[in-house]
């Protein structure tokens, strides 16, 4: 079992120890999500780190939707509701990182890539987006990386 997955799972017994309703409610909503989506293919899978921090970006995302059309509506206590559900997905995620936080990953791992194997060429860009994408993983937007080792290896 994926650790973040377990940290949710010994979340819930803290918030209905603590009698925070809104958080309890909701880590047992993101839980009945990873094992429905677990559950929901041909084969039964296990969600590691990385899926279920995917997951919770995607909660996290559509309850920011719902609170926009919410407060669009007049209905700012739903709004007020979303938005509380979606802060207590995003203490979960990791942190995210700066722009140059992400170009100094990028550089490193690429300056390391090249040093081992020569100069690389944009035909070699996945060589280069598996590990860095496996460091970044759910901190930094994925299509801006991309964008970032394009630059990097023109």
């Amino acid at each position: 079992m994926s650790t973040l997955k377990q940290q949710l799972k010994n979340d819930v017994i803290t918030h209905m120890k603590a009698g925070n309703k809104i958080a309890l409610t909701t880590v047992r909503n993101v839980l009945g999500e990873i094992e429905t989506r677990e559950k929901g293919g041909k084969t039964p899978i296990e969600f590691d780190d990385a899926q279920v921090i995917t997951l919770l970006q995607k909660e996290a995302a559509k309850r920011h939707d719902t609170a926009k059309i919410y407060t669009e509506a007049g209905e700012s206590d739903r709004a007020a509701a979303e938005l509380a559900e979606a802060g207590v997905i995003e203490a979960y995620l990791p942190q995210v990182l700066s722009a140059g936080e992400a170009h100094e990953i990028v550089d490193r791992i690429i300056s390391g890539l090249e040093a081992e194997q020569g100069e690389l060429s944009m035909r070699q860009m996945g060589v280069a987006m598996k590990p860095i994408t496996a460091e970044i993983a759910g901190r930094f937007d994925g299509k801006a990386i991309s964008d970032m080792v394009r630059t990097r290896l023109q």
